[in-house]
């Protein structure tokens, strides 16, 4: 197992064994594919023809490395062609029966020192060992689609490997230009571990109509600043091999956030598989295509919606960055802006923190001198909420207490004029809570704008059963004026973002609670295998993790699943003190400035 991996056998070549196999030719690999269909087999060849081209024409290689390429793929039907391997990679259909029959065939045909590699993301490497002669040789090797693009390797030991056969194939990722991780075996191991979930509790926020499959995308992709939505998502992995997936993890964890949405199976019964069909969340121009066409869930516009009330006058209650934020968006885009707080002097610091804000933007010639004083000339700092006797529209921006909030809502029910717009800021109390202290909760709404205000596009728009059709129009059409991407949502713990990242967030917390991967393990796999532009215990430090404890506790108390219950370790970290960047010291420790 010591030997170097250079000739390298890689059976099942569809997507991901075709993309596997460009990645080891590119890297000076002898590779032998091989594949029972012999159309496959063309189809592999085909595209790694298309593939070299593509790099020539861009000057990435030369015509000569290209041909030499193209030299080390041969492609074979018959599984005598491994013989000489010192490592197989295995990536066809993922089911137990196919995978063992396979490994049962290699022992008869390959070395007793070669490594036998799976591509699962779903099955038991140890059970898929135990079939072989040579438990000791088998692992994982999952690679991640496009394969010749995404950079992680997850590098997956049974109990039964051999450490050697663990170097050998670490080195090699890391000689393939690849960043291995080191795992242990259980379903969807780290990334998958913590993807599918998330992508389940999309396809069931979206089976039960709570937003639309479009809200639901642009929301973690604006919200959270991820390549696609969740449910695209599915149909680019495949909605019958994430039903896979999920399946055995939840045969492993039986954890309810892990059990199949339904949705899934019925797509997967009826064959709407996502891309790779033409049709799963959504209708694509044709089987394996990318683009994605009108069907009769497409949006069709505001044709019969509510007409929005005139908004030329707002008021931001609140002196915090997010209120400051919130007037800045606002008064930029050429609204009057009335910016009240406790008291004049909070209130004069909050506009000079726009201030200084706009000063950036010009420093950065994103803002011209002018425009910045005809924005900041359009800001009242007021310290009382009388000041808004006169606004359209009342956006509240103080602190995430369920008790402060009605307090304040109480004040503006009485200060602002009848048919005057208020909204709430809130991340993740019940809007339906401080639209009921008032006299008028036709006139409240959820307008949850997202930190930093002025650079986030999204902005979740929250009513409630007693919300008025023209109140929600007319935050629309403002969100729209400010140039946000409104999506809408129901009144409930968490709406779209919060309620699909915290449980994803502490299902990672979950994992280091078990030594399953260290902290560096998960973030590199999530930012590396899914995309993401934070690992999870970045993105909680900089949160806050007593800000983390207070959302997932909302999200539990409301849904009341056990799995959503804050990960004991998050708990022990706030008890401490210990609540991330803004202390110094969360999940990491940090430099005080």
């Amino acid at each position: 197992m010591d030997t170097p991996l250079t000739t390298i056998a890689v059976v099942g070549l569809g997507t991901m064994g075709t993309g596997i196999a460009e990645v080891l030719a590119r890297a000076g690999r002898e590779v032998v594919g091989i594949d029972i269909s012999e159309a496959a087999a063309r189809q592999a060849v085909a595209s790694l023809e298309a593939s070299t081209a593509r790099s020539v024409r861009r000057e990435r290689i030369t015509e000569q490395e290209r041909r030499d390429i193209l030299a080390r793929f041969r492609t074979f039907s018959d599984l005598q062609a491994a013989a000489d391997a010192e490592l197989v990679i295995e990536v066809v259909p993922e089911t137990y029966e196919i995978k063992q029959q396979l490994f049962r065939e290699l022992d008869a045909v390959v070395s007793p020192t070669t490594i036998l590699a799976t591509g699962t993301n779903a099955l038991s490497v140890t059970r898929l060992a135990a079939e072989s002669q040579h438990p000791e040789r088998v692992l994982g090797l999952h690679f991640f689609n496009p394969a010749p693009v995404m950079k992680l390797v997850e590098v997956v030991s049974s109990v039964l490997t051999a450490p050697p056969a663990v170097e050998s194939v670490t080195r090699l990722a890391r000689e393939l230009g690849k960043e291995p991780v080191a795992v242990g075996d259980r379903p969807g191991f780290v990334a998958d571990g913590l993807l599918f979930g998330y992508l389940n509790q999309a396809a069931a926020m979206y089976e039960a109509n709570y937003a639309s499959r479009e809200d639901i995308d642009a929301a973690m992709k604006l919200g959270c600043g991820l390549p696609m939505g969740p449910l695209a998502l599915l149909d680019l992995i495949g909605i019958d091999t994430a039903r896979t997936v999920l399946e055995a993890m939840y045969s492993a964890s039986h954890d309810r956030l892990h059990a199949p949405a339904p949705v899934l199976g019925q797509l997967s019964e009826a064959g709407l598989t996502g891309r790779k069909a033409g049709r799963g969340f959504y209708t694509y121009d044709a089987p394996g295509g990318q683009d994605v066409v009108p069907d009769a869930l497409t949006p069709t516009g505001s044709a019969g919606a509510a007409t929005g009330r005139d908004v030329n006058s707002v008021g931001v209650a609140g002196s915090g960055t997010m209120a400051s934020g919130i007037a800045e968006v606002f008064a930029k885009a050429g609204y009057a802006v009335v910016l009240a707080a406790r008291s004049q002097e909070k209130a004069d610091t909050a506009k000079a923190r726009i201030a200084k804000s706009l000063g950036r933007s010009v420093a950065k010639g994103r803002l011209t001198e002018e425009a910045r004083d005809e924005t900041l000339a359009r800001i009242t700092a007021a310290g009382s909420l009388d000041s808004f006797a006169d606004v359209d529209l009342a956006v509240e921006a103080v602190a995430e207490d369920l008790e402060i909030k009605r307090q304040l809502f109480q004040t503006l029910d009485k200060v602002c004029k009848p048919g005057a717009v208020l909204a709430t800021t809130t991340s993740s109390l019940p809007v339906v809570a401080v639209a009921k202290v008032t006299s008028r909760p036709e006139d409240v709404i959820g307008m949850h704008f997202f930190n930093p205000a002025p650079a986030m596009k999204l902005v979740e728009v929250v009513r409630t059963v007693l919300t008025a059709d023209d109140v929600h129009a007319t935050v629309r059409e403002v969100c729209l004026k400010v140039r946000k991407h409104p999506v809408d949502c129901g009144d409930r713990a968490g709406f779209i973002v919060n309620a699909l990242l915290f449980p994803y967030l502490n299902n990672a917390i979950k994992m280091v609670e078990e030594h399953y991967a260290t902290l560096d393990d998960i973030d590199a796999a999530m930012k590396l295998g899914g995309g993401y532009p934070m690992g999870p215990f970045e993105l909680l430090d900089v949160v806050g993790l007593d800000v983390s404890l207070a959302i997932e506790k909302v999200l539990h108390g409301e849904f009341r699943d056990p799995g959503l219950a804050p990960a004991p370790l998050l708990e022990h970290l706030v008890a401490a003190g210990c609540l991330g960047r803004k202390t110094g010291r969360g999940f990491r420790e940090y430099a005080r400035r």
